[in-house]
C-alpha cells in the first residue's frame, strides 16, 4: 500500500508540473503575442477589429496590444530616395528624356490616413505617377535648347510643382533634382550640323577680316613706298644725283661685305690684271 501511495503522490506531481509548465507556455505567448516593437527610424499604426484604424501614431519603442483584435502596422519614416525616368515633348515638338531623382518621407502625423488611403507602399503608388506628370507639364513650356541654357529655372519650377503635388498625398520631399537630360537621335544630329555651320561661319569671318588686314597692309606699305620715292626724287632734283652716287657706294659695299664672308666666291680681275701676270714672250724659248 505504500508503494502504491508513493506512485500515486508522483504521478500527481509529473501531473501538476506539467500543468504549470502549459500554463506558462499560453501565458508566454499571450505575452508574446500582447507586446510588438517600433525601432529607431520607424513609426506604427494601429489597426483595431471594432474601430478601424487608430488616429494616434505609436512612436518607438515596446509596445501592449490586445492579440487578435489589434495589429499593427510599421511604416519607416526616415528619407529614401526614389529614381525614375520620364520621356517629354518640348515646346518645339522635340522628345527629351529626363531622369528624376526624390528624397522623400511620409508626414508622421497624418501616417493614419495615408494607410487609409495608400497602405504601406504609398510613395511607389504616388511619385513616379506625379513626377511624370509634373516632368511633361514643365518641360512642355520650353524649347529644346532652353532646358540646358534655363536648367536651373527648369529645375525649380519642377522641384516646386512636385512639393504641392506630394503635399496633397501626405508625402514630404526633402530634394529634387534632375540629374540626367539627353535628346532624341534627330535633334542630336541638328545640333551637330549647327555648330559644324557656326565654326564654318566663324572661320569665313576670320579669312574676311584677315584678307582685309592683308589689304591694308599692302596699301600702307604702297603708300610708305611712294613717299619714299617721292622724297628721293625731291632730295635729287634739290641736291643733284650725288644721293644716287652715295647709295651706290653704299650698296656697293653692302655687296663686297656679304661676298667677302661666304667661301664659295672666286675673285677675277678684269682686263689682264692677273694678280700673277706672266707675259707670253718672256716665256719663248733660248731666253
Amino acid at each position: 500500500m505504500a508503494a502504491g501511495g508513493g506512485g500515486q503522490a508522483a504521478v500527481s506531481f509529473l501531473t501538476n508540473v506539467a500543468r504549470a509548465a502549459i500554463g506558462l507556455g499560453v501565458g508566454a505567448s499571450l505575452l508574446n503575442a500582447s507586446l510588438y516593437t517600433v525601432d529607431g527610424g520607424q513609426r506604427a499604426v494601429l489597426f483595431d477589429r471594432f474601430r478601424g484604424v487608430l488616429d494616434e501614431t505609436v512612436g518607438e519603442g515596446t509596445h501592449f496590444l490586445v492579440p487578435w483584435l489589434q495589429k499593427p502596422y510599421i511604416f519607416d519614416i526616415r528619407t529614401r530616395p526614389h529614381t525614375f525616368t520620364s520621356n517629354s515633348g518640348t515646346k518645339d515638338l522635340q522628345m527629351v528624356n529626363l531622369t528624376l531623382r526624390l528624397l522623400s518621407r511620409p508626414d508622421v502625423s497624418r501616417l493614419p490616413t495615408i494607410f487609409t488611403s495608400l497602405g504601406t507602399e504609398y510613395d511607389e503608388k504616388v511619385l513616379p505617377s506625379i513626377g511624370n506628370e509634373v516632368l511633361k507639364a514643365v518641360v512642355a513650356q520650353f524649347n529644346a535648347d532652353q532646358l540646358l541654357t534655363e536648367r536651373p529655372h527648369v529645375s525649380a519650377l519642377v522641384r516646386d510643382a512636385l512639393i504641392r503635388r506630394a503635399r496633397d498625398f501626405n508625402i514630404v520631399l526633402d530634394d529634387v533634382a534632375i540629374t540626367h537630360l539627353s535628346y532624341g537621335a534627330e535633334f542630336s544630329q541638328a545640333v551637330e550640323k549647327k555648330q559644324v555651320a557656326q565654326q564654318e561661319a566663324e572661320r569665313s569671318k576670320f579669312l574676311v577680316a584677315r584678307a582685309e588686314q592683308e589689304r591694308r597692309a599692302a596699301v600702307i606699305r604702297a603708300e610708305g613706298e611712294s613717299e619714299a620715292a617721292k622724297l628721293i626724287s625731291d632730295a635729287t632734283a634739290a641736291v643733284g644725283t650725288g644721293i644716287l652716287q652715295l647709295r651706290r657706294i653704299e650698296a656697293a659695299r653692302e655687296i663686297a661685305a656679304t661676298l667677302s664672308r661666304s667661301p664659295n666666291v672666286v675673285y677675277l680681275p678684269g682686263a689682264n690684271n692677273m694678280l700673277l701676270g706672266l707675259n707670253p714672250t718672256s716665256m719663248a724659248p733660248g731666253r
